[in-house]
């Protein structure tokens, strides 16, 4: 592989260590290792949803309730703790919660033909509301049981020096790297992002494979509800708030294709860091919250006119 051809190919990763570059310029403090390990620990939620949304945008589809789905699991699981459930039992539960809500999408979406976006706008607005009834639209604490101190330590706590949010989307990683790399269901979403008529007619099981996107992506977002909700010891009504969009930017950012049919579950780590470092970066030069906004916008924006001419080049 030559220079140019490895650079097109990961754009994403030059990208973010020229960032990374420019900000250390900036800021000496930046590459020291506690910061270094603030940022994978705060970019370990985005990125593990950003991986479930990878799945459904590879099949040119997009998932808008991941961050409701979010809110809901998280407070399903802390009323699970609160309850002294024991964890493992809580844990599977909400992550078959996150799957179920998923897989009720993928559903409507495959067998009502709708638009995904528009089944899961309302999923994310439905997800939304029985949140706030779940909850009464007041925080749910974990509880001093035992079992929350253990739950806690698995959102907060470290492991050989390590982010335990950092380990679970390493973990995470490797197991959808394997799943779109290396199974028939890795290579049925490739090809209905494709061309999915195509792919029907080659015998896929279309509407089976879309059910599973949504559900992994729902399953993910419950996951990264649990992570949440025990670092901050209680499930917030109002979490998760805007989430699938930094998931969907991270996804972008990545070089997957909103067409569909194209993308890597490397790129989106990727492209999930390039918002985390950014967001720290604007938070350690004081910038304002509101102009960090704009200065996220313009990133996204910039990825997808270079991944556009990329493209047209082609």
């Amino acid at each position: 592989m030559n220079i140019k051809q490895f650079a097109s190919d990961n754009k994403s990763l030059i990208g973010l260590i020229i960032l990374m570059v420019l900000v250390s310029i900036a800021n000496a403090n930046f590459l020291g290792v506690d910061n270094m390990l603030n940022i994978l620990r705060q970019t370990s939620i985005n990125a593990i949803i950003a991986m479930g949304m990878t799945f459904v945008i590879i099949t040119a589809g997009i998932d808008l309730s991941v961050g409701s789905i979010l809110a809901f699991a998280g407070a399903v699981c802390a009323s699970l703790i609160a309850a002294d459930m024991p964890l493992v039992v809580a844990l599977v539960m909400t992550i078959a919660v996150g799957a179920a809500l998923g897989a009720t999408s993928g559903t409507i979406i495959s067998f009502f033909n709708v638009q995904p976006f528009i089944a899961t706008l309302v999923a994310m607005t439905m997800i939304r509301g029985a949140t706030l009834v779940y909850t009464e639209g007041r925080p749910i604490s974990t509880g001093s049981f035992d079992v929350a101190e253990s739950f806690y330590q698995f959102g907060a706590g470290y492991t050989f020096g390590v982010p335990n949010p950092v380990i679970v989307a390493a973990v995470v990683f490797l197991v959808c790297w394997f799943v779109l790399t290396h199974t028939k269901l890795g290579r049925y979403v490739y090809a209905i992002g494709g061309n999915e008529n195509v792919a029907r007619l080659s015998g896929v099981n279309v509407t089976a494979v879309k059910i599973s996107v949504f559900a992994i992506s729902g399953a993910l977002a419950a996951l990264a509800g649990i992570i949440l909700t025990a670092r901050l010891e209680s499930a917030q009504p109002t979490a998760g708030l805007g989430y699938e969009l930094d998931a969907i930017a991270a996804v972008v950012l990545g070089g997957t294709s909103l067409m569909g049919g194209r993308g890597r579950i490397f790129g989106t780590i990727i492209g999930a860091l390039i918002i985390g470092v950014l967001n720290n970066a604007l938070n350690i030069m004081d910038v304002s919250s509101y102009y960090q906004q704009i200065a996220k916008g313009a990133v996204i924006l910039l990825a997808v006119v270079v991944d556009s001419r990329g493209k047209a080049n082609a």
